[in-house]
C-alpha cells in the first residue's frame, strides 16, 4: 500500500481527498501547515507527495525547494491558480505534476497512479546505439558500419561508446582521460589523440578533415550523429 503524503490547509477538501485516496488502497497521512511538511518528509518519505501551492507559513513552492535535494518521489501540486508562470516554476523547481483545482478525483487518481507506476519502473541501461548506418552494440561490444562489421580493440571501444552515449556533445579531453585511463590530464598524455585518430581511421572518417569524430577546438571530441 503507498504511502500519500496531502499537504492542504482545506480541512474540508483535505477530508475529501484522503477519503477518496483511502476507498482506493492509499494510506493518506494528511498535514495542514506547510512548515510541519518539510520535517514529515524528511523523517518519513512517502510514496508520493501532493502540495497545495498556498499554505500558512510555508507555501508549497517552498516545501519542495527545500526537500528535493534529499527526496526523489514524486511531488504534485494543487492550487487554484491558473497560471503560466505557477505552471513553469513548479516543474523547474522538481515537481512532477500540476493540477488546478477544483479537482476531478479520477484525474487525480490517475495521475497519482501514473506517477507511482513511472517511479517504480527500474531505469532500463542502454545496450545497443545507431546513428545512420552505424550500429554500435555494447553487450556483444560488437560494432558494424555500412553492414560491415569493424574490429576494434578494447580501448577503441569504450572510446566509441563514451564518445556515442554523449553523440552531438564535445567531450573534454579531460573528461575522457579520466574515463578512459582512470586519473586526471597531465596536459602532456597523447594516448587520447591516439586512439581518437585509430578510431577514425577503423570508422572510415576523412583524417585530414574528420567529419564523423570531430575536433570541436576548446572544447574537445564530439561523435556526430549525422555523418553515418
Amino acid at each position: 500500500m503507498a504511502n500519500i503524503l496531502l499537504v492542504e490547509d482545506d480541512e474540508r477538501l483535505a477530508k475529501l481527498i484522503k477519503d477518496f485516496l483511502k476507498q482506493n488502497g492509499f494510506d493518506v497521512t494528511v498535514l495542514h501547515q506547510g512548515d510541519h511538511a518539510i520535517d514529515y518528509i524528511k523523517k518519513s518519505p512517502p510514496d508520493l507527495a501532493i502540495l497545495d501551492v498556498m499554505l500558512p507559513k510555508v507555501d508549497g513552492f517552498s516545501i519542495c525547494k527545500a526537500v528535493r535535494t534529499t527526496y526523489h518521489q514524486p511531488i504534485l501540486f494543487l492550487t487554484a491558480k491558473d497560471s503560466d508562470f505557477d505552471h513553469v516554476l513548479g516543474l523547474e523547481i522538481g515537481a512532477d505534476d500540476y493540477l488546478i483545482k477544483p479537482i476531478e478525483p479520477h484525474v487525480l487518481l490517475a495521475r497519482i497512479n501514473t506517477r507511482l507506476r513511472r517511479q517504480s519502473l527500474p531505469e532500463q541501461p542502454i545496450e545497443s546505439l545507431s546513428f545512420g548506418e552505424l550500429f554500435i552494440d555494447k553487450t556483444a561490444r560488437k560494432v558494424m558500419l555500412a553492414e560491415q562489421d569493424i574490429e576494434l580493440t578494447s580501448h577503441e571501444f569504450e572510446l566509441l561508446w563514451l564518445l556515442a552515449e554523449h553523440a552531438g556533445e564535445p567531450q573534454s579531453r579531460d573528461f575522457i582521460h579520466q574515463k578512459m585511463i582512470g586519473r586526471e590530464y597531465d596536459g602532456l598524455d597523447r594516448s587520447v589523440d591516439v586512439r581518437v585518430s585509430r578510431l577514425r581511421k577503423k570508422l572510415h572518417d576523412n583524417l585530414a578533415q574528420p567529419y564523423r569524430i570531430i575536433t570541436v577546438w576548446g572544447k574537445g571530441y564530439m561523435l556526430s550523429k549525422t555523418a553515418w
